[in-house]
Formats: C-alpha cells, structure tokens, sequence
C-alpha cells in the first residue's frame, strides 16, 4: 500500500512483492530442512542467519549508504537538493526521508531503507554535476516512488538469502573445505567418501539457492524499475524529463572507470540505473533493470497518454 495521495499502490508490483516474499520463505524452508538431513549444527546455523538478518532489515539504509560511500546531509550542507526533495514531497504528499549524497563520480541515485519512516534518498554527485534541476527532480521523484511503493524493503529480504548463499558457496570453494575428495588417506574411506559428498551436497545446494534468490530478485527489481519510472513521471507530469535524465545517465556510464563500476555492482539492484559499460556483456544479460529502450518505450507511450488528455 503506498503512503501518498499521488503516487498510488501499483497492484502489480504488489502481486510480484508478495510472489517474490512466498518463494523467499520456500526457500529458505528448504535450506533449514537440508541442514536438519545434514545433522549440522542447526542451532548455531539459525542463530547466525537470524542474527545477520536482523542486523541488514534494521541497518539496512546505513548498511546501503555505507557500501556507496554516501552520507545524509542537511538543508544547510545542500540547499538546492533539499529544495528539490522539498517540492517533490509536497507534491506527493507525503513525509520527507532523509537526503544523502554518495561521493562518487557516477551518476546515479538510489533509495534504501526498511520503511518510510526509516528512508533514505542518496543522489552522487556525478549525478548532481551531470543533470540540470528538472532532469534530477525527475530522478528523484523516481527514487520516492520506491519509497512510497515500499519495495526497498522486499528486494533487501529478498536478496539477503541470496548472499548468504554465495557467501557460503565461496567459502566452501576457497576455504579447503574440499580435503575429503581425494579420498581419507587409506584410513578411513568410506567415512571420508560420506564427508566429501556432504560437502558437494552442500555446495551443490548453495549454488542452486542463489541462482533461484538472483532470479526471484531480478525479476522484481525489473518491475519496480518500471513501476518507479511510471508513478515518478506521473508525479511531475513530464515522462520527457525521466527519459533525458535516463539518457544521459546511461550515456555517461560508459565513460566511468571499469573498475569504479566493478566496485559498484554489487548494489545495481537499488541503483536509478546499472552501474555497467555499453555493449552487450554477461552483466547486461542477467541485469537488475529493464533495457534502456524498454524504459524509453514506456515513458514515450506516457508522454503521449498524458499530452492527449
């Protein structure tokens, strides 16, 4: 349910938030049920998977902020930032969430935080340098329209199991936990045998439960994407603006450092647009986002829509 008059709930991204939250809790039944067949040490497993759980749903906005080198900043520090959240929350009618700005030299702009009242709207200052008042109030009016959709939240839940997961498929890879494939030194075979499957097993199931978070996340970050780009152009009334921004956004990305973009993939999910180079890539293949020509494509339809009425 959204918290503003004029950026109203899109059922189908809440049919899509409430798949992705049934398919998370199915998961992560039967990643408890095989560590029960696996008699390890459930207590301990659980402890640690609620615990860390817990810390990235409560700190989730510091967490994110933290990760992309941002830090909340007041009206004094950025007035013309804040006067565009300002006007922007007047309009929608809703609370103001916190303004932050991330110091890096890629455009782009992202929303965290595990309710509206904990929300944070981080703009970088690429992005500040690169886009004129209209086009980043546009951006912006994009990014409050996650938080009053309230989907910032699921796509934390929704990729915590997902990192788990491939934390533990790394440390079982890098860690030497593979001593028993080669057999138990004569000594003991059968029972080195039985530890070496446990082990495959194990790995076998992480790496599965991570390709299926991945794909359960990426499938509703698109959506939202889009769901995002429609309410906020709605809410200023110029889908064109949204559409020059995500250009030039998207043109600019390609003269950013490999290396910079590297560093910030990790979070495209939460990102206006992913960090990624032009050209077609495995990061563009299984990307968090909708083609640019499909975001295009969607604003030009609501231009059109909202100029005839």
């Amino acid at each position: 349910m959204a918290i503003s008059r004029r950026i109203p709930a899109d059922r189908g991204l809440t049919a899509r938030m409430f798949l992705t939250g049934f398919f998370i809790i199915v998961l992560y039944a039967a990643v408890v049920g095989l560590l029960f067949a696996l008699r390890l040490q459930i207590g301990f497993i659980v402890f640690i998977a609620l615990a860390l759980a817990f810390s990235q749903y409560w700190f989730s906005d510091k967490i994110a902020l933290w990760g992309m080198h941002g830090h909340v900043v007041t009206p004094e520090d950025e007035p013309e930032l804040h006067g565009v959240v300002d006007r922007l929350c007047a309009l929608a009618d809703m609370k103001k969430p916190r303004v932050a700005i991330a110091e890096v030299d890629m455009p782009n702009a992202f929303a965290t935080g595990r309710n509206p009242s904990n929300a944070v709207v981080c703009a970088t200052r690429g992005i500040l340098r690169r886009l004129d008042e209209p086009e980043l109030e546009a951006v912006l009016a994009h990014e409050l329209s996650h938080v009053a959709h309230r989907d910032v939240a699921v796509m934390t839940i929704a990729s915590f199991l997902g990192m788990i997961a491939g934390l533990l498929t790394r440390v079982m890879l890098y860690a030497g936990l593979f001593g028993g494939f080669g057999g138990g030194g004569g000594r003991n075979n059968q029972s080195g045998g039985q530890i070496a499957l446990m082990e495959m097993g194990v790995l076998v199931v992480s790496a599965l439960v991570y390709a299926i978070s991945f794909l359960l996340t990426m499938a509703l970050s698109r959506y939202r994407e889009l769901a995002a780009d429609r309410s906020g152009a709605i809410l200023i009334g110029r889908p064109s603006l949204l559409a020059s921004a995500l250009i030039k956004v998207t043109g600019d990305m390609s003269r950013i450092p490999t290396r910079d973009l590297r560093s910030a993939e990790h979070f495209n999910a939460f990102y206006f647009t992913p960090a990624i180079a032009n050209g077609a890539s495995l990061s563009s293949l299984f990307s968090t986002h909708p083609s640019l020509e499909k975001r295009l494509a969607q604003l030009a339809k609501l231009e059109a829509e909202m100029t005839q009425v």
